[in-house]
This record gives C-alpha cells, structure tokens and sequence, in this order.
C-alpha cells in the first residue's frame, strides 16, 4: 500500500506547474496574514528614497546635509522678513503705528492740547499733540489726504514731496514721534520745541506743486 502511494506521487514537475503550485502556497492566509501592509511599505520606500537623497547631497553638496539645512534655515528667515515687510503682518503693524488713534480733531485743537500739555511739563503728550497738529494742519491744507491709518513716516514722506524745504525735519519729526508713542522714550522739552518749529515752519512753507504753477 505504502509503495503504491509513492509510485502514484510524481516526481518531475514542469516549469508552469510549479508556478502555479508556488502561486497557490503564496496565496494561502498564512502568508497573506504575514505580508506587509501597503502603508508599511509605502513607509519603508519613502525612508529608502530619503536616505539615498541625504547620500547624494551629502557626497554632492560642499559641507554636507548640514549645508543644506543652513540654507533651508536662511530661505526660512528671508520668507518670513518679507511677509513682514510686506504681507498682512506688515499691513497689521502700519495700522498699530498710526498718527490718528480715534476721530480727528481740529488742527487748532491739538495745538491747543499740545501747549497746554507742555505747560505742565507732560512732553511725551505735548509732543503727540503738537505732531497731531502738524499733520492735521497739512490735511486741511489739502497737502495730504484724510486718510486713515496713515503711520507717521508715511505722512513726513507724503508732505515732504510737497514741501521739500521741511522734508527733511518731517522725518525727524516723525521719527520723535514714534520714539515717544510707540517706543517709549520719555520726550524733553527741546524735543517739543523742535516739533512747535516744524509746525511753524510747515504753516508758512509753499508747496513746490503751487510754485511751479
């Protein structure tokens, strides 16, 4: 019985017949069950195309993966200057450095404000007021527009192209103003003073735009 059972079992095998025999074991669950998972391999193949990248950048590139992470770093920061000069965080921080915090006054009224403000030794709100005063003066004038939100540079360079010949204390005038409003810097009197002779010298100033006319 035993030798007839061995006689009956065949002993050459051709090629397709042991494909499809090895196709058959392969599919059993005991192999599928012990198969990778797609994302496992998908994983394996991500890791083995990163290594092979860091390899050839690293046998390529003068210094290294570390080269190029200092690059990466760098094009980071330059992103994020730009975007601060220039995107909506820019926009945000004109809006925080404006002359004009509520409703405009009259340009008498903050004068006003100004002197009043000096007379009791408080510079820090006599300057505000009294660089108020100028650019609500160069408002009414019709020099520069009543427009909100406008940062004190922006009105020294605005007005500046206008009157050229007090370009160059607007811009000292605005920087004072920056100095004590928004950073801090405690005002002198000689700082106010300075401010009350823009004013002055901006009230008589003749537009380049009229001369030329």
């Amino acid at each position: 019985m035993v030798t007839r059972f061995f006689t009956e079992v065949p002993v050459d095998i051709d090629r397709d017949t042991a494909r499809l025999r090895a196709a058959e074991e392969l599919s059993g669950e005991a192999y599928q069950a012990a198969r990778p998972s797609w994302l496992s391999e998908a994983f394996n193949w991500v890791v083995e195309e990163l290594l092979g990248f860091l390899e050839t950048v690293d046998s390529a590139v003068p210094g290294g993966i570390f080269a190029v992470l200092l690059l990466v770093v760098v094009l980071i920061v330059v992103v994020v200057v730009i975007r601060l000069k220039s995107g909506p965080l820019a926009t945000s921080a004109k809006s925080g450095r404006a002359v004009f915090a509520g409703q405009r006054k009259a340009s008498g009224e903050h004068r006003k404000a100004a002197e009043e403000a000096a007379s009791r030794g408080d510079f820090d709100d006599a300057v505000r007021e009294r660089f108020r005063a100028v650019v609500r003066s160069l408002e009414e004038r019709a020099l520069l527009d009543e427009k909100s939100g406008r940062t004190a540079d922006e009105a020294a360079i605005e007005a500046g192209r206008l009157l050229p010949d007090v370009a160059v204390p607007l811009r000292a005038g605005a920087r004072l103003f920056d100095d004590v409003h928004y950073g801090g810097i405690p005002a002198t009197e000689a700082g106010y003073r300075s401010l009350s002779a823009l004013d002055e010298s901006c009230r008589r100033a003749r537009p380049v735009a009229l001369v030329a006319g």
